[in-house]
């Protein structure tokens, strides 16, 4: 037995040396593939922030290489963004829009979320379907009603009238998210806290809601991108500069007949970009549980 052991011992050793080698090589490739997935969504976006330093004669040149400075940089464009443009103005009024929107959304979308889920009612479920299907509706179908709304308000060419159209959009896909997010916190809470002599607002208050932080960063997360990012609206109804978004305020200051600035316009990208991610990163474990919390209980 000692004899096969010995003569058995080699081959043990060879055998995990391979599987030693198969274990690097396979934590090798997978960090590759993972610094190429990387790299290639990252790509636009660090092309964006090489093009926005660039010179004219280092971004109209074809043999340049787009990705490498062949030029010195410059800040003048990004100079030019913040003096010869209202881009402040742009982020300010997509700031207060989007906070204003996301209140809306939150007084009106939790209420009618937590009656549909928590309530007892038959219709409850197909009612929560039928709102959802709402958020389904093509915005060009619903662009002549909203427009004669937004006409016998008087927020013709304004931002307001923004804060009137963006929870028609912003309202239905939260009830259908909370919904499936208050579903998912126990009945149990919330019946002792009534229990204890707290009215159903006051549990709900006192219990559900702070259960429910999650789903509620995921609803302020959703409706303030889509506030910041829709364009349709926001150029139909707003035409003065000062009551412009970002939305709509870059692309046309910006972009006059065939003349782009590029520079500028990738600047813009990258500010509003990396804010909106710093924003994401904070709160990206609540986003996550959020939304497939909703997803797996709706």
């Amino acid at each position: 037995m000692a004899a096969i052991d010995l003569a058995s011992a080699p081959q043990v050793a060879q055998q995990r040396r391979r599987a030693a080698r198969r274990q690097i090589q396979a934590r090798v490739g997978l960090y590759l593939a993972a610094i190429f997935a990387a790299l290639l969504a990252a790509g636009p976006f660090l092309w964006a922030t090489i093009t926005t330093f660039k010179q004219d004669q280092d971004l109209y040149t074809r043999a340049n290489n787009p990705f490498i400075f062949n030029r010195s940089p410059t800040f003048q464009h990004v100079e030019y963004l913040f003096s010869s443009t209202t881009f402040t103005t742009f982020l300010w009024n997509t700031v207060w829009v989007g906070l204003l929107v996301v209140a809306i959304t939150l007084l009106v979308g939790l209420p009618a979320a937590y009656s549909l889920a928590r309530l007892d009612m038959p219709w409850g479920g197909p009612l929560g379907i039928a709102i959802f299907f709402v958020y389904l509706i093509p915005p060009s179908l619903l662009f002549i009603s909203l427009s004669r709304i937004v006409v016998d308000l008087g927020l013709q060419d304004s931002t307001w009238s923004l804060v009137v159209i963006y929870p028609t959009i912003t309202i239905p896909v939260s009830v259908w998210l909370l919904m499936g997010f208050l579903k998912s916190i126990p009945r149990d809470i919330e019946e002792q806290a009534m229990v204890d002599g707290y009215s159903r607002v006051g549990a709900f208050v006192r219990t559900v809601i702070p259960l429910a932080f999650p789903g509620i960063v995921a609803v302020v997360v959703f409706t303030f991108t889509l506030s910041a990012q829709e364009f349709i609206y926001a150029l139909s109804f707003v035409s003065r500069s000062s009551e412009k978004t970002i939305s709509i305020g870059v692309p046309t200051e910006l972009i006059r007949g065939d003349v782009f600035f590029w520079q500028s316009l990738q600047a813009a990208t990258v500010i509003v970009a990396v804010t909106i991610a710093f924003a994401f990163n904070l709160f990206l474990g609540r986003i996550i549980s959020g939304f497939t919390m909703g997803a797996v209980k709706g």
